[in-house]
């Protein structure tokens, strides 16, 4: 019997909620390390040749990693049905369809801009759009003629939103404004779903496919060469670049994840309350790394990093191989991929001028990929020990519907803040340290309680 894992759920609800934390933030007033460390304060003019991380530059590939680890875990009810290729073609193919218009109707939602003196419909037009997705994006248990109606109504009355309504830059609808987050999910899902599927008897044949997307990126800038023809081909320049591939290097890995916790929950459920005093050591080490990596490498302490992230791997090895034995098969697979990937990261960190999210450079995609098998890590560990069950399952509830959090704060709470005279309170609040950091985490706060109501009402926003 499979049973639902937690962990991995309570991952993507801490990157989706720090991602809607990082943007609701105050701009220019806080320390550097709230911001991109391309981004810094107080201009947040973009810097590419500033290296190191911060928390907020984890959020991203940490949500990218589970979307891999979901791929393997989404589709084995498909292997068990004995599915074709075809057939994971066609889901690969819709999902990635549906996240496109996503990234374009929800960017072009965003940028309505009322002209001259607003009337309460115009500031309503941004949760009508809100509603729209929800009819597209929901799906019922029973799909009747019916809802199928109402949902090509939806996708009908959006087509119209997009034709008519005015936007921020004077122009109409472009196919070139899109949610950059939201096309490379969409190539991502695409190619990842692709990868897996071809390769899931052969995990070293997926792996082995990160070698040339990394010789084609290295080699394109190479007039005339193969390299470059295979870089800058592409049918629709808005929808797929081959630049978007980069992000394999932490899609795979999480495939590789989500592969281990299929293996491991169709055995037995995680266990719980095993040693709560011991698991709950193991995940403070885990998260240790997380921190030590973040903090030496946005300070470009890089030899001190080095040394204090190998000695609390080398504890985290030892404790978890003497207390955790029911736990150890996968956990510690988790643990070898992790420290891999960290530490090959921190030796291709020289190269390309240091870590950096933008543009992103192959230490980037190896450290981060390397530190969400740590988070993972956390979380499990975390969740064998019983301890903080509550948080873990508040988390795992926004991480069950991601794209609802991801639009609620600027296509519902925004606009309605606007209508209600509540905007001026927020902008007030965001004119000192204490005010910025805190209306922050009250927009995504309200953003997450709005996820976990529709998350409790069974309205998961699927594609």
């Amino acid at each position: 019997m499979q049973h639902r894992d937690n962990s991995l759920d309570a991952l993507r609800g801490l990157a989706i909620l720090a991602m809607v934390l990082s943007s609701s933030i105050a701009f220019g007033i806080l320390p550097a390390w709230m911001y991109h460390a391309q981004e810094p304060p107080p201009a947040h003019i973009f810097m590419p040749d500033l290296p190191g991380i911060t928390w907020v530059d984890l959020v991203f590939p940490f949500f990218l990693f589970t979307m891999g680890a979901a791929i393997p875990l989404a589709l084995s009810r498909k292997v068990k049905e004995g599915a074709n290729f075809g057939d994971v073609l066609s889901v690969a193919c819709r999902r990635y369809l549906l996240l496109v218009f996503f990234a374009l109707f929800t960017m072009h939602a965003r940028s309505i801009v009322p002209a001259g003196n607003p009337s309460p419909f115009m500031y309503l037009l941004q949760p009508a759009a809100f509603i729209l997705l929800c009819f597209q994006l929901y799906k019922p248990a029973r799909q009747t003629k019916l809802w199928t109606a109402v949902k090509l109504l939806s996708f009908a009355l959006a087509g119209v939103l997009l034709y008519l309504l005015p936007f921020k830059d004077g122009k109409g609808f472009s196919l070139y404004r899109f949610d950059i987050i939201m096309m490379v999910l969409a190539n991502m899902a695409f190619a990842g779903t692709l990868a897996w599927w071809c390769t899931r008897n052969n995990p070293w044949l997926r792996i082995g496919l990160l070698p040339f997307v990394m010789a084609v990126l290295l080699g394109a800038g190479v007039p005339g060469s193969i390299n470059e023809a295979v870089f800058q081909w592409s049918p629709f320049p808005w929808m797929y670049k081959f630049y978007y591939l980069k992000y394999l290097f932490i899609i795979i890995p999480g495939t590789l994840a989500g592969e281990w916790l299929l293996q491991d929950n169709a055995v037995r459920p995680p266990a719980e309350n095993a040693a709560a005093s011991r698991t709950g050591m193991l995940a403070v080490l885990s998260f240790a790394v997380i921190v030590t990596n973040v903090v030496c490498l946005f300070g470009r302490h890089l030899l001190v990093n080095l040394v204090i992230t190998t000695i609390l791997c080398l504890l985290l090895y030892y404790f978890s191989g003497r207390f955790l034995h029911a736990a150890k098969p996968l956990l510690l697979r988790f643990f070898k991929a992790g420290v891999y990937l960290l530490l090959l990261g921190l030796f291709f960190e020289a190269y390309e001028g240091g870590i950096k999210k933008d543009p992103s450079t192959f230490s980037y995609y190896l450290v981060t990929g390397g530190l969400a098998f740590f988070m993972l890590m956390t979380f499990y560990y975390w969740q064998l020990s019983g301890a903080g069950a509550g948080i873990l399952r508040y988390l795992s509830m926004n991480g069950r519907n991601p794209m609802v959090a991801y639009v609620a704060g600027n296509l519902l709470l925004l606009p309605l803040l606007r209508l209600s005279g509540g905007m001026s309170l927020y902008t007030a609040m965001q004119q000192n340290i204490a005010g910025g950091f805190l209306s922050g985490v009250l927009f995504t706060g309200i953003v997450s309680l709005i996820t976990v109501f529709f998350t409790k009402r069974g309205w998961l926003w699927k594609t």
